[in-house]
């Protein structure tokens, strides 16, 4: 009985440990110096579809949504890419001060010129940005993107990633997210509601 007692007891202290840690952890990122909830941040130096050097000063000045993917993925990168083209198209007029911008997570294959064809096929909304593999990991590590090769046959490989597309104010922070595949109405309704800040 007192052996039970005293698991009982480590268990809570355990519960109590976790608790603080995570919630310390929270307010961290949460109070990260130019981030909110600790995305974004950060200096790297990629490259447009144009070929054209960029910063991570490009999301300042308008609101953005922020989607990581890659030229070859099969299915989750089509579908947003489509979702957000057709979130430009509902928006109308009031969606003017929006942009996109789609990053690859595969810079060995996802050249400018691969990439501005990949994303002016979808939309002219939308900014492809690539770089060199060290640049591309910094912004991918800024906004705690999951981004994984998986290998595939014959020497081919492919890509896991996180699927979420990131809402950026005016200022490139953090406002919120749209999901994979979220309800047309509920993503509208996110993106009035962003643009409505700027």
């Amino acid at each position: 009985m007192a052996n039970l007692k005293t698991v009982r007891i480590w268990l809570w202290v355990a519960v109590v440990a976790l608790a603080l840690t995570a919630g310390t952890a929270f307010l961290l990122l949460r109070n990260a110096p130019g981030t909110q909830a600790g995305f974004g941040g950060g200096q790297y130096a990629l490259l447009d579809g144009n070929n054209q050097p960029v910063n991570q000063t490009v999301f300042n000045g308008h609101p953005s949504m922020l989607f990581f993917g890659f030229t070859h993925c099969p299915d989750v990168c089509p579908t947003t890419m489509a979702e957000m083209a057709s979130w430009f198209e509902q928006l109308g007029d009031a969606g003017k001060p929006l942009r996109g911008y789609f990053v690859s997570v595969d810079p060995e294959r996802d050249t400018p010129a691969v990439l501005g064809d990949y994303v002016g096929a979808v939309s002219d909304r939308i900014t492809g940005l690539t770089g060199k593999p060290e640049e591309v990991a910094k912004i991918i590590k800024a906004w705690h993107i999951y981004a994984q090769k998986v290998p595939g046959e014959n020497g081919d490989y492919s890509m896991d990633h996180t699927a979420t597309v990131f809402l950026l104010n005016s200022k490139g922070e953090f406002e919120g997210t749209i999901a994979y595949q979220e309800d047309s109405r509920t993503a509208l309704e996110k993106l009035r509601n962003l643009l409505a800040k700027t």
